[in-house]
Order: C-alpha cells, then structure tokens, then sequence
C-alpha cells in the first residue's frame, strides 16, 4: 500500500467510478472533484500529493486552474484531457503541468505515470546538489556528468540542457521552456535548435543516438529525461 494522495479533478462522473475504486485498489487515497475552484479549496485543506486534471471543467479553464495551483505548490499535476490539439498539451505543460494524458486511458497507464510523477517529485525534493538516475549522475554544484562511473564531457550549453533536464527528471519540458534554460528568456532560437543540442548530448549519453534510452522526445511538444531508481 503506497499511502500517497491523490486529487482527481473531472466532472464525468462515469469516469469518476471508474478510476476511484482502480486507483484505491492501487493502494492510493483518492479524493474527488468535480470543478476547478472545488479542487483548489480541496488542496487548501489537505495535503495533496498528485492531482489529475482534466483541462474541461464547468466553471474554471484547467489551464486555469494549473496557473493557479502553481502560485504556491509544486506538486505534480498529470491533465487527463479529451483535447488532443498539440497546442493544448504544450500550454498546459508551460503552465507548469507534469505530464498530459489523452483520454481514453487505461487504468495501467494511468498508474504508471502517476509513479513516474512521484519519483520525480521525490528526486526534486532528495537532494538540490546532486541528482542519479539509472546510470546517468549529475553533481550541480561542481557541474560534473558521469554515465556509469565515467566522466561526460559536455559543453557549458549541453550542459545547460541535462541540468534543466535533471532538475525535472520524469517530467515533460516543453521546448519553449529549454530554450528560456539554455539561450536565455529572450534568445530569437526556436525549436530546431533544442533538437540539434538534443542531438549532441545523446552522442555522449545514449548507447545508441537513434533509440535513446536516457534522453527521450515528447514529439512536438519537447523531452524527458528518464526517471529511474
């Protein structure tokens, strides 16, 4: 039994009855809502340690209420959403959203990016200076990258890209949120350059460039670095 709370956030009651008792049987505690401002006063009264959003909610935009949330919490918000537009996913994951899940989903997906989304949360909150994932191990402070005990040489901009990576570990982040990390807020790139960066660092990192293992794309939106124990 896992313990961890869960806040699921949607106003299709049938898809209410059916999450609540799966992820209950997963050994989660699952509270319910059925709009946005009831999911905020929910989160103002208990703790929470995953939210499920759906993005379609009769009163507040899930955007909305991802905007919100993030004013004072950092807890790992997964939208589970019939909007498949590309747009959405890349709006709701600038927002500060974890992850993005189209509808239908089934219930071991379901479960499987909620533990995603708590090891990344558990990595963000272990430890600032230093980060280990699988093999791959990254000490911010003196800047160095080792991949199973040997030293990577990355440049300052590559490693600019596997710090913001790492820092998110688990989590989507979107192009436009890499290139702020790495070119600078105002920097006139776009998402070509992401790629070619992308590109270098997997030369150093990945066994095999062409089907990374450590580094891995999120198509259109932006990339994951893998979260491993």
């Amino acid at each position: 039994m896992t313990g961890e709370r869960l806040l699921l956030v949607d106003d299709e009651p049938q898809l209410i009855r059916a999450l609540r008792p799966a992820l209950g049987a997963a050994g989660y505690e699952v509270t319910t809502a059925e709009n946005g401002q009831a999911a905020l006063s929910q989160m103002a009264r208990e703790p929470t340690d995953v939210v499920i959003l759906d993005l379609g909610l009769p009163d507040l935009d899930g955007k909305e209420v991802i905007r919100r949330i993030r004013e004072w919490s950092d807890v790992p918000i997964l939208v589970l959403s019939a909007r498949d537009l590309e747009s959405e996913k890349i709006s709701a994951l600038d927002l500060g959203a974890d992850d993005f899940v189209n509808k239908p989903v089934g219930v071991g997906e379901l479960l499987a990016r909620i533990r995603a989304a708590l090891r990344g949360r558990e990595r963000r909150f272990a430890s600032h200076a230093h980060l280990k994932t699988g093999e791959l191990e990254i000490n911010f402070a003196s800047r160095e990258v080792t991949l199973e005990g040997d030293d990577v040489r990355l440049t300052p901009r590559e490693y600019d890209l596997v710090r913001t990576l790492a820092r998110h570990a688990g989590r989507v982040v979107t192009h436009k949120q890499l290139i702020a990390a790495v070119w600078g807020p105002e920097a006139s790139v776009d998402a070509q350059f992401v790629r070619v960066l992308v590109g270098q660092v997997r030369t150093k990192l990945e066994a095999d460039s062409a089907s990374p293992k450590i580094l891995l794309t999120e198509p259109g939106i932006g990339y994951r670095l893998r979260a491993e124990d």
